[in-house]
């Protein structure tokens, strides 16, 4: 089955409803050759997954120009996709000791120019701003974002990791829609369901996305009793509907009325064959809450 689009009406733009995450490209067993990483971005493809979420650090800076590389080798493919990538963050080093965030219009610039040249194309069609920063200034953001839409250099601003107050604050200066808040979310990670995060996606109508849908793999590899009573409730039911445990999982993810946009993190093309595969085994209510009980060790209140 192909993944279909998700549109996102604000922006009159479309997304596809399962994301290819870029974030472990570099760890691949089998390499990140230039091949390899085409292999990857074909498959994701041919199954329509025309989604790809970066960030600037990703692979210690170099996962971009790894991408890149085989855009400029596959020219053909830029048309094809939709790249996303973050900014925001930076990590300790030589130029700075100390971890923090910088959200000022001069390293927002100076990230997505620089992630342009890396990806070896034209325009971004979305940025995010990695973490929120105690020191960002929402109004001298909103400029820097309509300033660089105006210059085509980027078609959408959204927002990642970020509270639902964060998100209110920025919205409140910014004239245009921000694209999306991109949070973290799992069986094992639930927050995001009921600290108004969700809620707040779609009173303003636009579709979360999901990193680390898997737990970091913890729902294939379960380490404590609530992860194993979870990956055996997820082997039942996927026995019962003929058909693999993370096709379940991924499934979960589409009941929830936000539209959530879950980040496949995997590097091997079998496994984003099988997620694809999802929307073939719809759940029922009463299956989709049978899957949070055991996950969160207690039923609803």
């Amino acid at each position: 089955m192909m993944v279909p689009q998700i549109e996102f009406p604000k922006h009159n733009f479309s997304i596809s409803r399962l994301v290819y995450g870029i974030w472990r490209l570099h760890e691949d067993p089998l390499g990140a050759s230039v091949e390899r990483i085409y292999e990857k971005i074909q498959t994701c493809l041919n199954f329509g997954i025309d989604t790809f979420d970066h960030a600037d650090i990703y692979g210690d800076y170099e996962n971009e120009e790894r991408f890149g590389i085989v855009l400029d080798k596959h020219p053909a493919i830029k048309s094809k996709i939709k790249i996303i990538t973050k900014c925001g963050i930076q990590v300790p080093g030589v130029k700075f000791p100390t971890k923090h965030y910088n959200t000022s219009k001069e390293h927002i610039r100076y990230s997505v120019e620089r992630s342009l040249r890396k990806l070896k194309v034209d325009c971004l069609d979305v940025v995010l701003i990695h973490r929120p920063d105690p020191l960002m200034d929402p109004q001298e953001m909103s400029e820097v974002f309509e300033t660089l839409i105006k210059e085509g250099k980027a078609k959408h601003f959204g927002v990642s990791n970020f509270t639902t107050s964060h998100f209110q604050m920025l919205q409140s200066v910014y004239k245009r829609p921000l694209f999306t808040n991109q949070v973290e979310f799992s069986l094992f990670r639930t927050e995001p369901i009921f600290d108004g995060t969700f809620d707040q996606a779609i009173q303003y109508g636009f579709h979360p996305m999901v990193w680390s849908p898997t737990a970091g793999g913890r729902i294939f590899s379960p380490k404590t009793e609530t992860e194993s009573k979870t990956h055996q409730k997820l082997e039942m039911m996927a026995k019962e509907k003929g058909c693999k445990i993370d096709q379940i999982l991924y499934s979960w993810f589409l009941n929830h009325p936000a539209g959530l946009v879950p980040i496949l993190g995997t590097n091997d093309p079998k496994r984003i064959q099988s997620a694809a595969d999802c929307f073939s085994f719809p759940l029922s209510r009463v299956e989709w809450f049978s899957l949070l009980e055991v996950a969160r060790g207690k039923e609803v209140a």
